[in-house]
């Protein structure tokens, strides 16, 4: 079963690398030329039937994840649960979907044109999590999500793919100490988002986490190509609760601003 998990998420790490070049650099300089340990995966998608969040899950449930955790976003409008492996070597997931019903009528008939284009079974592929994007989509209705939601015209916009992963602090050999990650981060020139400050969370919620701003990456739209925020790569520092086992979930308030680094700077 591992070794199924290990092939699936080799698979996910060489497609989010093809528009994430910034991330081997990043394990490189981590890693001192030695393999990470991701702490997590995240996933966004829609809530609507046929790629909602527990069709994603159900790629998860079959290799030995269980459901560990349910969150809510009321201001991005989001619903999100984590997942775990049994082998706990294995990186957690994370997946978000859009509570897309919740969103004006415009909105809602772009997100529903583009989910009509897909085979009713898409989510039964086997390459599924790492199918990328298998709908047109204009440069047009791409600005107009935008306007309302940054995660819907980010989704609309690659498809199916790791929207991030993340390192381990905890396992790493040569870094202990969050603020020593993001310091040698910037000296080698990869911006961090700021939204919340550098480090989001902190000890007493035994979950700090600190992300770079995504990448840039050409898309062909339907109209134009043109370039726009792709995937990020996220740090994170757990610690140990009450029993001596280092907290496993994840906290709301922190997440709702790693979202943002994929967010459109103008």
């Amino acid at each position: 079963m591992s070794a199924q998990v290990t092939k699936l998420f080799n698979n996910i790490w060489q497609q989010y690398l093809t528009v994430t070049p910034s991330a081997d650099k990043i394990h490189q300089l981590l890693g001192s030329g030695r393999d990470v340990i991701n702490d997590h995966v995240a996933y966004r998608t829609f809530n609507l039937d046929k790629i909602n969040l527990d069709k994603l899950a159900s790629h998860l449930l079959t290799l030995g994840y269980t459901e560990c955790g349910q969150y809510d976003f009321a201001a991005k409008k989001l619903t999100a649960k984590h997942f775990e492996h049994s082998n706990n070597t294995m990186p957690k997931v994370f997946i978000s979907e859009l509570r897309v019903e919740e969103f004006s009528a415009d909105v809602q008939k772009i997100i529903h044109k583009l989910v009509a284009q897909l085979p009713e079974n898409i989510s039964d592929q086997e390459n599924f999590l790492y199918s990328g994007r298998s709908w047109e989509l204009s440069s047009t209705d791409y600005q107009t999500l935008l306007t309302t939601s940054e995660y819907a015209a980010w989704l609309a916009a690659w498809g199916f793919r790791a929207n991030h992963f993340t390192v381990s602090i905890n396992h790493l050999d040569n870094f202990d100490c969050i603020v020593k990650v993001n310091d040698i981060l910037k000296e080698a020139g990869h911006p961090l988002n700021s939204n919340g400050g550098e480090i989001k969370g902190d000890k007493t919620v035994k979950l700090e986490q600190s992300s770079t701003l995504a990448d840039k990456a050409i898309v062909e739209f339907s109209d134009k190509a043109m370039e726009i925020p792709s995937c990020f790569y996220e740090f994170a520092k757990r610690y140990p609760q009450a029993d001596g086992e280092l907290y496993t979930g994840f906290v709301a308030a922190s997440a709702d601003k790693i979202f943002e680094s994929t967010n459109a700077i103008s």
